[in-house]
């Protein structure tokens, strides 16, 4: 195995809830109304310090779309996962986008998300 190279963030950043790697900044938030199995989710620009799994069909709320669920570089816990492709026109600008479980992250303030905080309602928003 070569040498494992971690980007650091700087400002507002959600970082893995286990190890706390850096994984994206505040500032490329572009949507809070996803839902994922544990909860609250939320859709990236960009992430880092990732690695991606394989891709899969997967059925969401907003229809099928090509998913790849991404991991932690620095221990292994999935954190949510990547659009690669999207079926539906008006899904189109979720490739290559990716979606952080709050559940499974930590956010800016270095507080975890709890599933209990959830809110459950009608939501367009997917879930994984």
């Amino acid at each position: 195995m070569g040498r494992l190279f971690v980007v650091s963030l700087e400002g507002e950043i959600y970082s893995c809830k286990h190890c706390r790697t850096h994984i994206a900044l505040c500032d490329d938030i572009i949507s809070k109304s996803f839902q994922c199995r544990h909860g609250k989710a939320y859709l990236f620009s960009k992430v880092v310090n990732v690695t991606v799994g394989e891709k899969e069909e997967r059925m969401m709320l907003t229809g099928m779309h090509t998913v790849a669920d991404i991991f932690c570089v620095g221990c292994g816990s999935m954190v949510g996962w990547k659009y690669e492709a999207a079926n539906e026109k008006n899904q189109k600008y979720k490739e290559g986008k990716s979606v952080l479980e709050l559940f499974k992250v930590a956010g800016p303030d270095g507080s975890n998300y709890s599933s209990q905080e959830a809110h459950v309602g009608g939501s367009d928003a997917d879930d994984a």
